[in-house]
């Protein structure tokens, strides 16, 4: 079965480029382009394709009212195509907020020169958001989530026919966090001795270990929030990406001011992007949300998110205070939740409470690996409240996750908690 793609944008060249890179692929069928946002909204409407590629700025109306339009009347996985700058930084979050799933760097540069970066992206996200039916009218996932029908659009989604295509597997949590950690005077290494590679072939040893779930197993039970002990933790880390805009806006807009733990935030996103995304989240929350700084102070009620194309972790010398830094240029992801969760392992290890959110690809699962050895918590977002089950799906199915929440749950559960002692 074929992913149907509308392709929207005012630009005769880039509808060309975005036509020519998804024929290649037989997977997927462009069913139709649009010159404006009015001609979308039709489209949809008429073709009803899996998946839209939305520009932002055009004439008659605009890709964010053309999103909030389709949203309501014919809701469709839209991938959102905007600038690298400031302003385009803060439209796609508000289109983001009107329901997109997604989005890409519109560089002129990279799209011109046919960077095999720009198609890989294109195709891998076409593919993820097309596996992942979304906001059907009377589906299974309104049925099961009737309250979701209340929350902004961008929150809900309906469970994918299957798996998201995985990316290329990151380096163990155990490497990154010592590859990352030599720009620092003294190198970060994750607190577990042996190789965690090993730790993929051998049984575990302990309950705390114990699958919840065979490996083979793409789905299980949602926790039922009144059953969840919360942990006696000193720091929570939460990793996501696909999806996670709009997962960490519902769950930090719902914690008070006084959270007794720091927080710390990793989000798949350009620099430009994350600045701006902490400032809107700042500006909605109660917590205190900031963009990581070098050498910032782990406070309660504080919140770093790491910033794009750098590395966040706990510094290994002062565990009150976080790192910045480049890392190894070889990582896919930057910043990493492999290397976040790693530094957290090494520094806090009992005594972290880590959440893994919606996402493609499978980054987080080899920290929270090293996270588990320690006896750590592993919250993991359950499969029908994902936009994308990729990074969740990796941590249930290696056994790493103690409970598996719906999305609407994991806020107000933060919200109970009081510093203990």
């Amino acid at each position: 079965m074929t992913i149907r793609v509308l392709i929207v944008d005012d630009s005769g060249f880039f509808r060309h480029r975005i036509e020519e890179i998804l024929r290649d692929d037989k997977r997927i069928e462009v069913v139709g382009s649009a010159v404006n946002g009015r001609e979308a909204v039709e489209k949809a409407r008429a073709l009803k394709p899996d998946v839209i590629t939305m520009d932002v700025e055009m004439p008659q109306l605009n890709g964010i009212d053309a999103v909030r339009i389709i949203m309501r009347e014919c809701p469709t996985n839209v991938l959102m195509l905007s600038s690298l700058t400031h302003e385009g930084a803060r439209i796609t979050l508000e289109a983001l907020d009107a329901g997109a799933a997604d989005y890409l760097p519109k560089d002129i540069r990279a799209w011109m020169d046919k960077s095999l970066s720009i198609r890989t992206q294109l195709i891998d996200r076409i593919l993820a958001l097309g596996a992942s039916r979304r906001f059907r009218s009377g589906s299974v996932f309104e049925q099961r989530h009737p309250r979701s029908r209340a929350t902004t659009s961008s929150t809900m989604v309906f469970r994918p026919d299957e798996p998201p295509r995985r990316e290329r597997p990151t380096p163990s949590a155990r490497g990154v966090g010592e590859r990352a950690g030599r720009d620092s005077t003294r190198p970060l290494r994750a607190t577990a001795p042996e190789p965690v590679a090993r730790a993929r072939t051998e049984a575990p040893a302990s309950p705390a270990l114990r699958p919840r779930a065979s490996a083979t197993e793409s789905d299980v039970r949602t926790s039922t929030p009144s059953k969840v002990v919360f942990p006696d933790c000193r720091i929570v880390v939460i990793g996501t990406s696909t999806g996670g805009p709009a997962a960490l806006q519902r769950i930090l807009t719902q914690i008070p001011a006084d959270f007794p733990y720091p927080m710390l935030l990793v989000q798949h996103m350009p620099k430009t992007f994350t600045q701006v995304f902490a400032e809107r989240l700042n500006q909605q929350c109660k917590i205190a949300v900031k963009e990581a700084e070098d050498g910032d102070r782990l406070k309660p009620g504080l919140a770093l998110l790491a910033p794009g194309g750098l590395q966040m972790m706990i510094d290994p010398r002062q565990s009150d205070r976080v790192r910045v830094l480049e890392g190894d240029t070889k990582l896919t992801y930057k910043p990493s939740v492999d290397v976040t969760y790693a530094s957290a392992a090494r520094t806090y290890g009992a005594k972290v409470l880590a959440l893994i959110l919606t996402g493609m690809g499978a980054d987080g699962c080899d920290g929270a690996r090293l996270l588990k050895r320690e006896g750590a918590t592993i919250w993991a977002q359950n499969r029908d409240s994902c936009t994308i089950y990729g990074m969740p799906q990796a941590v249930v199915n290696a056994g790493l996750a103690d409970e598996v929440l719906d999305l609407e749950d994991i806020g107000p559960l933060l919200a109970k908690q009081r510093r203990r002692g």
